[in-house]
Formats: C-alpha cells, structure tokens, sequence
C-alpha cells in the first residue's frame, strides 16, 4: 500500500511540523517573556501516559482477555481522583526544593541521600529503558505491516536509525538544551500536547470505522460476538484468575501514574502552577475513557473479519488497510508513531537527567582527574540521551520475536511500583527515614529482579529452566515464580506480590529501627512542611551588624557555579540572588544575609545536578573565615538557648570537623552530644536518687527497729526487776 520511502517521508513531514511548532512556541515565549502554560495544555501533556501499548497493546489485550485491559487505567482513575492530596503535596515540595525527577524527590525527603538517589535511578534504567525498546519495536513492526516490507533488511535497518535520530535530536534540541531541568520546556510540552491530541483523534477514527462502517454500532458488534462464540471479548472475566490480574492492575496502574519517571516530570516538574491540577483531575480522566472507548470494538471487529488472534496488537492498522482505506491507514500509523514517540522521548530526557545527576555526577567528584567535565555536564546529558535511545534500539532488534517485549509493559511498571512505599511514605509518614527506604527499595528491587526479570530470561533461553523448576540449590521454596510455595499464581501478580510485601516490611522496618539524627529529622519536618504551605518560602529576614565584604562572595559563588554552569550563566544567577535579597547595591552584609546567600545559590546548583550533589558541592568549596564561624557559633548558640525544642532548618549532611558550610552540622553534632550527655548525668541522678531513697527507707526501718529493742528491753528490765523483788519477799 505504501513504499518504505513514502513512509519515511511522511514520518519526516510530520515530525518537521513538530519542530517547527516546538520552534514557534519557544520563540513566542522568549520574544513575549511570557509563558505558554496552560491548565489544559498541562492536562493534556499527561497523556503521555498513553503510550504505544495503550494504542497497539490494548486492542490486543482486548482480544485474550475481554475488559480485562480496563485494569490498567482502573488503578489509573483512583491515582488522580487522589490528585489533590497527593500530587499538589509534591508539587509544593518541588517549588521548595527544585526537584528534577522522581530520583531527585525521593533522595531530597530521605536526608538528600545520595545512595538512595542512585538506587533509585538504578531501578528506573533497568525497569523503564526496556520499555523505550518496546516503542521502537511498536514503530518499526508498523512500519514494516504499512509497507508489506520484510522484518529485517535495509529497509528495516533504516526505518529504525532514522526514527531514532529523529527522537534523539528532538530529545536534546528541546529537552536536554538547558542545563536547568527545572525551568519549563513548553516547547517540547506543546509537541507532547499535539502528539496526544493526533493519537486519540487517530485511534477514535479507526474505532468510528470499525463501529459504524464495519458494522451497525455496539449493539451489532456484540451480538455477532454472542453468535461466534466470542463473548470472551466483551467479558469482565475471560480469564480463571480475573479477579487477582484485576487487582493486580489496579495497583500497578495507581503507582504507575505517580511513579513512571515520564509521568512524575509532565506532572509534577513541568507543573507551573498547582491550581492546574483540579482541570486535569477531570480533563485526563476524560481523555482516558476516550481513548478506550473502541477499543473492545476493535477487538472484536479485527476477530469477526477474520484476522488471526496473533495480529490483534495491529488491528488498529490492520482493519483500515484490509479495507483499502489508505488515509486513515496512514493516520493510524502517525497516531501509534506519536503514541511511541512522545513517551520516549520524555523518558529518555528525564533517565539522561537522573543519570547524569546521580551517577555520572558523583562518579566525576570522586574522581579528580575528571572533575574538568564537570563544566560539561549539558553535554554528557546528550551522551546519555544517545547512549539511553541507541541502546533501546539494540535491545528492540535483539529481542524483536521474543517473549520479552510481550510482557515487557508489565515489567517496567512492576518495576517501578518498589517506589512507591518510599514515595507515599515520604509524602504521609513523617517517621520514614532513609534506612527504611534504602532498604525498602532495595530489597523490593532485588525480588522483582528475582521472581520477574531472571523468569523472563530464563523463557528467553538465556539461562537454564532448572532454576525455575527446582529453585537454586534445588530448594523448592525459593523457586523464582513460587516463592515461599506460594503457587497458582501468574508471574505478576506473584512477584507483585513478594516484591511490595517484602519492600512495605523492610521500609517499616527500617525506619522503626533506625533513630536518624537531628540533621535528617529537621531536614523531614522542613520537608513535609513544604507540602502543607501554602506558598513558598521567602528569604528569611537579616539581622547582625553588616562587615562582610560582599564582592569576594559573589566571586567565590560565580567560581562554584562556572564548574557546572556556563560563565555568563553563573554571572547572571549570582547577580539575580543577590537582587533577590536585595543585597546587590550593599558593599557589605550580615552574616544571616550570607548564610541566605549562599542557601539561594544551593538552591539555584540544585536545579542543574539534584540536592544532593549540589549540597555536597557547597558544602566542599564554601568556607568561612575565623570571625563568620564565631558568629555562626554565637547566633546559632542564642537560637538554641532561645527556642530549645524548636525544630529548626538544616542546609544537609554534617561534616565531622569541618569549619566552612558544615558549621552548622557541626555545631547540631555537638548539641546532639551535649543532650546525650545531659540525658546519661539525669539516669545517673534518677539512680542515686533511688539509692538514697532505699538508704532512707533501710534507716527508718533500724530506727523503728532499735526503738523497739530499747522498748522490749525496758520492759523486760521491769520484768525482772519485779520478779526479783517477789523472790526477796519470799526468802523473808
């Protein structure tokens, strides 16, 4: 019907359009200085949630499992009915903290932990960029069925590079260009908006075909079901375990909406104002239930024409090509093209963003003859968005045929569930402390790596059945997909089961076990604070005499901030938190108005490379001289002395010794350890005390006691005194 070439051209056609409007857009808000949010332009960003597997997938579902696909967005609808007491919680954390990912959140609440970021970002790599592969393998298998072309050759050699260096030059012209992930990328965001918008009108119009040309409305389509015995399509339970996979995908869903790395950053980092969230609380929902409205009748259209039950994921294609319809066989085809291509693209963006901040990142501090790419860091991030999309294309074309891609959609989501007593601990539970979520992410990891990925190599002939058979060292109990003997269970709902079990008890676990410090415990309250103000915080008022030279701060900022920013960058920042504290026209400053200072810079650091690596890079370069570190002492000494059991803010991790930004932390060290000693002294009291009291006690007694020997005595001296006395008259 179409020529690889004429595809290729019209991919080309379309994906120019979104440059062009992407270009449009960005031009329109720098030349207006204003922005291109909208409360419905967000909404709909967040039907990027609807990827390739919604458009292909669920029509495929549909056809083996009836309603069952339903599950999926089920879970989904419950998520966003919650919006307003979760999602605006994070946003609200996010303005505090300028949080770049779901990674850069999640380490911020638990002690701006390094480690946990990593892991985290660990666990999406592994469970989303698979995921990636499954896209790509969506455009080239639809490419190949439109072009009646052969599933490998030139041709589909070509079809796969191209659509990847279309994605990877969209992905870093409008997603990686600014080193800031923080700040909006609304172009990108318009072309996210209009490639959710072409998908639904594409797969609406293929379902109105199907419904109304194929046949007579629902009511013809499910007859003829009933008459061909295929009922199982229309069914809410076409399967033996329907009740478990329907809750199974209820909760995935739920988790999915909050914890997909793509979905966090449409949702909560390109949120520019959390009022945005009550439209799309109604306006996604809405989207959602359009875009599956003919889906069952897609299904079941492709099924009664005849097409084999193999094929379903491409009836969407299929249905409309089979009839010589070669328009809305094209429009089918662009709509599945930007279902893939607008969940890749802002994967890959957000993965390069996690990556570069928490692996990368540290990995070049550690090591000193690297740290000069540090000044490169944008240009790493498009390294990773490369190596991310290059690598996703290899993995597709490995595993073109294989089982893996088939179930590869539950996989990532499974995957990313482990975030989620981490993430809603975080947000509800202020006793979750680091430890709890270390070890709650990483055992959670470590059993869906068990009872999930390593099955599904295993059925990919990678590594022998014995071990799904017998279990390691032949112990039946830990076999991976009948865990503890718990067997009848399909292999996601079980390791869904295991692994958010066994994340829930060491999450709780942990954090019961541990007693952070002071620094994690502030740093928790600050946190949660956020999320219940109202506004973000402002600059904190100054106090203190003014003696600080002004000028060699901002040059020891602009120094800190070239390493990682570009120079004319770090100049223009420097110069715009100094306005802010309105300290720019002052030659000197108090030190209340430095310590700010130098929280804003942070601040600003954060939204390049994450809270975490920005604290740890002031925290190693920022000193104060001998008197600045008296006044921190005395000042912080006067707050103590004043407000004993006020919780009070604290800038990150201590610094044993330090005596630069680490002040603080060492000053809360001290006080920690000054209380413990206070706390030892006043169990040493309590136990004189009580000492004492069994002395006295003890006294009391032998003073009873000796009064009534004195007594007994006395008496018994009259006693025999008298007796005596008889005996003598007697003898007379």
């Amino acid at each position: 019907m179409f020529t690889p070439l004429s595809v290729i051209l019209y991919v080309s056609l379309y994906m120019s359009l979104l440059f062009a409007l992407a270009q449009l857009v960005e031009k329109r808000i720098k030349n207006k200085s204003e922005s291109n949010n909208s409360p419905w332009i967000y909404a709909l960003s967040l039907a990027v949630y609807h990827t390739s597997w919604t458009f292909y997938g669920s029509v495929g579902f549909a056809a083996s499992s009836g309603m069952l696909f339903l599950g999926v967005y089920a879970g989904a609808m419950i998520g966003i009915a919650l919006w307003w007491f979760t999602l605006k919680r994070m946003v609200q954390a996010k303005e505090t903290f300028r949080i770049t990912s779901i990674a850069d959140f999640i380490s911020t609440r638990y002690n701006r932990s390094q480690k946990i970021a990593a892991l985290v970002t660990i666990i999406a790599l592994i469970g989303v960029v698979p995921y990636i592969s499954l896209q790509l393998t969506a455009i080239i298998s639809s490419f190949e069925l439109i072009t009646n072309s052969p599933s490998s050759g030139s041709e589909h050699g070509l079809a796969g590079w191209l659509v990847t260096l279309f994605m990877i030059g969209f992905t870093i012209i409008f997603g990686v260009r600014k080193l800031d992930p923080t700040e909006r990328h609304q172009g990108m965001i318009a072309a996210l908006v209009a490639e959710c918008i072409v998908k639904l009108i594409a797969f609406i119009a293929v379902g109105v075909f199907a419904t109304y040309i194929l046949f007579d409305g629902f009511g013809d389509i499910y007859n003829r079901l009933q008459q061909a015995d295929l009922g199982h399509v229309a069914s809410f339970s076409a399967t033996q375990d329907s009740g478990i996979m329907w809750l199974t995908l209820c909760i995935l869903s739920f988790s999915a909406i909050y914890n997909l790395p793509r979905q966090f950053h449409v949702s909560v980092v390109e949120n520019s104002n959390k009022q945005y969230i009550k439209t799309a609380m109604w306006v996604f929902p809405l989207y959602m239930v359009l875009i599956n409205l003919f889906v069952v009748p897609i299904a079941a259209a492709g099924l009664l024409q005849g097409m084999p039950a193999e094929s379903a994921d491409f009836f969407v294609l299929l249905l409309p090509q089979q009839a010589g319809l070669s328009s809305l066989t094209l429009l089918a085809f662009i709509g599945g093209f930007s279902a893939a291509t607008g969940m890749t693209i802002i994967t890959s963006m957000t993965l390069s963003t996690m990556a570069s901040n928490h692996l990368i990142l540290p990995a070049l501090e550690r090591v000193p003859s690297l740290q000069f790419l540090r000044s490169y860091l944008l240009q790493l991030r498009w390294i990773v968005v490369s190596v991310i999309m290059v690598g996703s294309l290899w993995f597709s074309k490995q595993f073109a045929d294989s089982y893996i891609l088939v179930a590869i959609g539950l996989l990532s989501f499974v995957a990313v569930l482990q975030f989620s007593p981490a993430l809603f601990g975080g947000l509800f539970w202020k006793k979750g402390n680091s430890l709890g979520a270390f070890l709650g992410l990483l055992s959670g990891f470590t059993v869906w790596c068990y009872s999930l990925l390593i099955p599904t190599f295993i059925k990919h002939g990678w590594f022998s059945e014995s071990l799904l058979i017998e279990g390691p060292w032949q112990i039946a109990l830990l076999r991976p997909e009948a865990l503890f003997g718990l067997e009848g269970l399909s292999p996601v709902p079980h390791a869904v089961f295991w692994s958010l079990l066994i994340n829930i008890g060491c999450y709780i676990f942990g954090s019961l076990i541990f007693s952070p410090n002071k620094s994690e415990r502030n740093l928790t309250s600050e946190f949660i604070s956020s999320m219940n103000s109202a506004q973000s915080r402002k600059a904190r008022p100054t106090g203190l005499d003014a003696y600080i030279l002004l000028e060699p701060k901002l040059e020891e900022a602009k120094s800190l901030l070239s390493n990682y920013l570009p120079t004319e960058k770090a100049e223009q920042e420097v110069l715009t938190i100094a306005e802010d504290l309105q300290v720019h026209n002052k030659p000197q400053i108090t030190i209340i108005e430095l310590v700010e200072f130098h929280r804003m810079v942070e601040h600003v650091l954060a939204g390049s490379i994450g809270a975490a690596s920005a604290h740890q890079a002031i925290e190693n370069t920022i000193r104060y001289n001998n008197r600045e570190e008296a006044d921190l002492k005395a000042l912080y000494s006067h707050i103590v002395t004043e407000l004993q059991t006020t919780e009070k803010e604290s800038p990150g991790q201590s610094s044993s010794g330090a005596t630069g930004y680490g002040i603080i932390e060492e000053l809360q060290s001290q006080i920690d350890d000054l209380e413990d000693t206070v706390a030892s002294q006043q169990k040493q009291i309590v136990h004189l005390e009580e000492r004492i009291e069994i002395h006295h006690v003890q006294a009391f007694k032998y003073r009873l006691e000796t009064q009534k020997t004195k007594q007994d005595n006395s008496k018994l001296r009259k006693e025999l005194k008298l007796k005596l006395g008889d005996e003598e008259s007697d003898s007379e």
